[in-house]
Order: structure tokens, then sequence, then C-alpha cells
């Protein structure tokens, strides 16, 4: 819609912001607008509190880097985890998707991306160094790299495993239950479990 066929101002700059987010294009924003203009006005502001909540308020776990309301996320402040079997993910949502499967009572450390040199993303970029600081501290005896299996995510596994070759560790990538190229996240819970039970040592 061009922008003087909009009807109030304030609308148009609402449906502005709101297709600014990921896979909304304006139509999309222009329909989600007028269905906030027709809730209870109590409603909309819980939404509008919730965001700001989001964006003001939720950090990064000091141990995992998972998202976390405190300093210590509850996975990693939980006592009956597995403290010794670290898995790795590319992010959040990884997280997610492996704590859907029930199956897995290690903690976690989230990297925050992959190596992609095409993106400008290099290893300084992730959270790689303190991984490996982690293992340093000598209370973990698995790192199990559970990255998706791109391109990047190999490359990623394989920088991984050579900066802890020498610490000791047993370092172990998951199962290829999980189809070449395809996203963790998007994978199903009851694959991804077998991907992570059927899990082997890393080869370089």
């Amino acid at each position: 819609m061009n922008q003087s066929q909009y009807p109030s101002s304030l609308l148009q700059k609402a449906v502005t912001e709101i297709s600014r987010l990921p896979g909304i294009g304006s139509k999309t924003a222009l329909r989600l607008a007028l269905h906030m203009l027709r809730q209870d006005v109590v409603e909309i502001d819980a939404l509008a509190d919730s965001i700001k909540d989001l964006r003001h308020n939720v950090g990064y776990c000091k141990v995992c880097h998972n998202i976390s309301d405190t300093d210590i996320c509850d996975i990693c402040a939980n006592i009956s985890r597995d403290k010794a079997t670290v898995c790795v993910v590319e992010n959040v949502r990884d997280v997610m998707a492996i704590e859907g499967t029930l199956q897995y009572r290690g903690v976690y450390h989230v990297l925050g991306g992959v190596i992609s040199p095409m993106d400008g993303i290099g290893p300084a970029d992730l959270q790689i160094d303190s991984l490996v600081e982690r293992v340093k501290q000598g209370d973990i005896g698995e790192v199990i790299l559970a990255l998706s299996p791109t391109m990047e995510g190999d490359t990623t596994n394989f920088y991984i495993y050579r900066k802890l070759q020498d610490t000791g560790v047993t370092v172990t990538v998951i199962a290829r239950g999980v189809a070449q190229n395809d996203e963790l996240q998007y994978t199903d819970e009851v694959t991804l479990g077998r991907a992570l039970a059927g899990r082997v040592p890393f080869k370089s």
C-alpha cells in the first residue's frame, strides 16, 4: 500500500515497524496492526510491555551463553544436570530443540553462530574461546558437537576439535540421523534424540 493511502499516520508508523520483523511483509504487517486495533487496550499494553521487558531485561548466561533472565541460566544452575557433559550448539533455538527430546541431561554451550567466511563470521566472532576455557578448568569429560550438518557446521566442528585436541577431553559428534544441510532446530524430536544417543567420536 502506498503511504498516502493510509488513513492514519499512526497506523502507517505501526505497519512500518512491524514489517521490519523477519518474514513479515507490508500486507501482513497491516493485517496485524488492524488486528491490534480491534483488541482490548489492556491486551495490547501487555504485548508492548512483554516486548520491552524482553529487550531490556533478558540477557545471556555467563557460563553457557544461553538466553537467561539471570546471570546463570536455569539449566546451568540445576544441580541434577550432568555438568561434565557439554553439548555445543549454534543458537538458543537448538537448545530448545534438544531440550524438547527429553533425552539429554547434560549442559550446553551456545556458540552464537557458525564459522562462515562468506558472511564475515570467523572464530573470534563466536563463543569458542570461552568453550576452550571451560574445558581447561578440568571439570568437563565430554564435549558433544551438535551443530547442523552443513558445510559451515562441519567447518566449525573441525575448528573446535583442533582447539580441544590437546586438552584430553572426549569430543563426540551427533550421529548423522540429521539429514545433510538440515538445520538442527527443524529436525523432529525423535530423530534428534536418536542422533544424540548415537553420537560417535569425532574424527578429523
